[in-house]
């Protein structure tokens, strides 16, 4: 009895394993068939149209200034005020700002302590929030406050 010589069947296979490829594929292919219909809803875009004209620029509303002279005095526009009635001065004159440009100009003379400076700007802060709670009070629900008053303050020099 002869041993058959022949192929050994513990050889390395020459096949390749095509399983894995085709998961991957067919997982690609139901991600595209999922993503492609998303893909062409758009919205229409309306694109403004620039018009150009000669006419001036409409007038931005006059900013509310506040002023603190060399002896202390505090005046609304040019009106004397003293400090305790100054914020319920401010109130209504925030309120008839337009939304988004509430300003309110601080002019403090340069010598004078900062602590003038400082308790304007408070009573600005507390004028400006209840000027903004009375405007959404007085809007109704879901409606828009009129916004932060925006403040400058400016250092008036001697001369001026």
């Amino acid at each position: 009895m002869g041993a058959a010589v022949g192929p050994s069947k513990g050889g390395p296979k020459s096949e390749i394993n095509v399983t894995p490829l085709i998961d991957i594929v067919l997982v690609l292919l139901i991600v595209f068939i999922v993503m492609v219909p998303g893909l062409t809803k758009a919205q229409k875009v309306v694109v403004p149209q620039v018009v150009v004209t000669n006419a001036p620029p409409p007038k931005s509303s006059q900013s509310i200034v506040v002023t603190v002279d060399k002896d202390g005095k505090y005046f609304l526009q040019q009106d004397e005020v003293p400090l305790q009635e100054l914020s319920s001065k401010l109130v209504p004159v925030i309120k008839l700002q337009p939304y988004g440009e509430r300003k309110v100009v601080l002019k403090v003379e340069e010598d004078l302590p900062f602590q003038y400076a400082v308790n304007v700007l408070d009573v600005i802060r507390v004028a400006s929030d209840q000027a903004r709670k009375e405007t959404l009070d007085g809007a109704g629900a879901g409606m828009q406050d009129g916004g932060d008053t925006k403040v400058a303050v400016a250092m008036k020099k001697k001369d001026q």
